[in-house]
């Protein structure tokens, strides 16, 4: 008997101490995850912090990009306007002249007292008008997805300058037996304009329309008694006008190209 309790009470200690060591290793391996826990709840949100720090600077960096392009394209278009609007002014002054010596167009008395011997109102209102379609041109050039390509050089568009002064003054200074010859032959003059400076279908689909809407502002104008025309044989004005009109947006039009293209480069 004395033995056997003796085996017993050994057996319970041996027992008791090999359960021991695995109380403590237990014990230890939730510390262990219990501090890995807390050490990635405490270093995430620094990550994300950093993470956040990270984009603010690429974001800021593209809004001041935007911005001073922004301002830069301002610029251009306030550039191209005032330049357009120039040309347009003195072009009206020496083109409007060569009509009045001619007497093709005729003003009162008390308005032929003011510069180049025309009315006031014309220089801005023909270098507003040049500012629009030179403007309008390279846009809708952009917005249809067909660049203009065709002859885009400035000695092309000084010679496109020069045609149209002479389709001017053969408006003024030619002799014809009746304004219908006279029509006919500006007609083809504006067309070859358009096909040797230009050839493109939004050049010729806004020469028509500017052609259009000139000359409806021109006759509105006749009629109120502004001025009047020498010899009109189409509803107060002469019949050749939409021809120049015609050839004076596709002018504008190749001067607002090319300004559009040097200036963005």
């Amino acid at each position: 008997m004395p033995r056997l309790e003796n085996c017993a009470w050994s057996c319970s200690c041996t027992a008791r101490g090999r359960h021991k060591p695995q109380l403590g290793d237990t014990a230890a391996g939730l510390a262990a995850k219990v501090g890995e826990m807390l050490s990635s709840s405490v270093s995430s949100p620094s990550l994300t912090l950093v993470g956040h720090g990270a984009r603010s600077p690429s974001t800021s960096s593209t809004t001041s990009s935007t911005s001073s392009s922004t301002l830069n394209l301002s610029q251009h278009l306030v550039q191209r306007s005032v330049v357009l609007f120039v040309v347009g002014a003195f072009m009206a002054l020496v083109l409007n002249l060569l009509q009045i010596q001619r007497n093709v167009t005729l003003f009162p008395d008390e308005v032929i007292s003011t510069l180049f011997f025309s009315a006031w109102w014309v220089p801005p209102c023909c270098g507003t008008a040049a500012a629009v379609v030179g403007l309008l041109y390279p846009c809708i050039d952009s917005h249809l997805g067909e660049p203009h390509k065709f002859k885009r050089e400035w000695a092309s568009v000084m010679r496109c300058i020069a045609v149209f002064v002479g389709i001017n003054h053969a408006s003024a200074k030619l002799d014809f037996a009746n304004n219908i010859q006279l029509s006919l032959t500006l007609a083809a003059l504006s067309l070859g304009l358009w096909w040797t400076f230009d050839r493109s279908r939004s050049g010729l689909g806004l020469g028509i329309t500017i052609a259009f809407v000139a000359t409806l502002i021109t006759q509105f104008l006749v009629y109120n008694g502004v001025y009047q025309y020498t010899s009109p044989d189409f509803l107060y004005i002469r019949s050749w006008l939409p021809c120049i009109f015609f050839s004076g947006g596709v002018t504008v039009g190749n001067i607002g190209r090319q300004l559009a293209m040097v200036i963005t480069v």
